[in-house]
């Protein structure tokens, strides 16, 4: 080989090793702007699993504003909602995980995380219902009680999954007759839209072969600090009701609806969420002790308008507000009492006692024991329809 040879050789291998190590480079660099492309900062990779033999993904709803939210279908589950706070930074207002691994394993981090909750959202007197004369023993998981569809609810289960554009996800649920030992098959819908004007729209549906029982609603943990190190009792909360459903010491409904004017549940005027959650309150008021702070379902005064505002969620130090809206008849208010520390979520913090607070849209609890309360009996040849939206702003 001459020098002109060998010169040739040496460049060209030269040449392919740089072409290459631009391609790893350029690959690396797409994967990365892939991942950090997110507000939330989430990696889908994390995400993309078999449960079940279904697919499992993480998908990511966008609108014109740069809000962002991101959803699997495992259990229909809100994992992030990104949104400006009163200057512009971009803030992640719901609890959760940053990986499915956390979300699937139901005994070292349970949780009902952002999820679809069916069939029947909150509880269900010690798993007893009577349907048609029948009465169905359903499996309990919850202080002797039925809650959120049992141990296996849908809240565990994968929902087939549709991206139907940039700002809409549809997740269907086929529930076999006996899932939980709930009759019927079940066919459920719930469709989740990230709207222009800040809002997540959330609407279910739901149809069955046999008569059984319906309830569903979203679990999100709202932090609007969007920094899950602060607690939630400094901000402040309306409820459009003037009256709740007791509880007894094991969170089950006492089948009373009583007047919140003079009580410690009176949020008909904006005030903030810990005023009342005092020691002393704690220990002396039945209602309070009965559900370690609140965890309790308010009666809305909407009487199912959606146009109506049901709730508004103010967070005084980002200027965030969320107004919700629906309906149905009233609405879960739970302010995280049961976070112990136990579990680790996203941005390695770890979820201590009240740092977020739920606003679950529903039926109310054991309303199928409480004939005089709003059904949750849906029929052959009937459609289920509930509708929930949390609209986000600033002031």
């Amino acid at each position: 080989m001459n020098n002109s040879e060998n010169l040739y050789m040496k460049t060209s291998k030269l040449l392919f090793t740089c072409i290459g190590a631009a391609a790893i480079a350029l690959a690396s660099c797409t994967q990365n702007e892939k991942i950090q492309a997110n507000a939330s900062g989430l990696d889908e990779a994390k995400f993309d699993t078999i449960i079940n033999e279904k697919p499992v993904k993480l998908f990511q709803l966008k609108n014109s504003n740069g809000m962002e939210v991101a959803i699997t279908n495992f259990g229909g589950r809100v994992v992030s909602i990104c949104v400006p706070d009163r200057d512009g930074n971009m803030k992640d207002v719901v609890l959760g995980f940053d990986n499915i691994k956390q979300y699937a394993d139901s005994v070292n981090s349970p949780s009902d995380f952002g999820a679809a909750i069916g069939r029947y959202a909150n509880r269900i007197n010690k798993g007893k219902i009577n349907i048609d004369g029948q009465e169905i023993t359903l499996p309990t998981n919850n202080f002797g009680h039925t809650l959120h569809g049992g141990p296996a609810g849908w809240q565990y289960q994968v929902y087939d999954a549709e991206l139907v554009n940039d700002s809409t996800l549809k997740l269907t649920m086929d529930s076999k007759d006996g899932d939980m030992n709930f009759p019927g098959n079940v066919k459920a819908i719930v469709t989740y839209e990230l709207t222009a004007d800040n809002a997540l729209d959330i609407k279910y549906e739901a149809t069955t072969d046999k008569t059984t029982v319906i309830n569903m609603t979203n679990h999100s943990y709202f932090n609007l600090s969007g920094d899950a190190n602060n607690t939630i009792l400094n901000d402040s909360l309306y409820l459009n009701s003037t009256t709740f459903t007791p509880v007894d010491s094991t969170y089950m409904t006492t089948g009373e609806i009583v007047p919140t004017e003079g009580t410690l549940f009176d949020f008909s005027a904006m005030k903030r969420i810990g005023e009342e959650i005092t020691e002393e309150n704690l220990k002396n008021d039945e209602q309070m002790r009965n559900g370690n702070g609140y965890d309790h379902n308010w009666v809305l005064d909407t009487k199912g308008d959606d146009t109506q505002v049901a709730a508004v969620l103010k967070c005084p130090t980002t200027g965030i507000m969320l107004t919700m809206y629906t309906n149905e008849p009233g609405v879960q208010v739970y302010t995280g009492n049961f976070l112990n520390g136990a579990v680790t979520g996203k941005n390695g913090i770890v979820y201590k006692e009240r740092t977020g607070v739920c606003l679950e849209t529903q039926k109310y609890p054991d309303t199928p024991n409480k004939p005089e309360w709003p059904s949750a009996i849906l029929n052959p040849g009937e459609t289920y329809n509930s509708h929930c939206i949390y609209k986000f702003s600033t002031f």
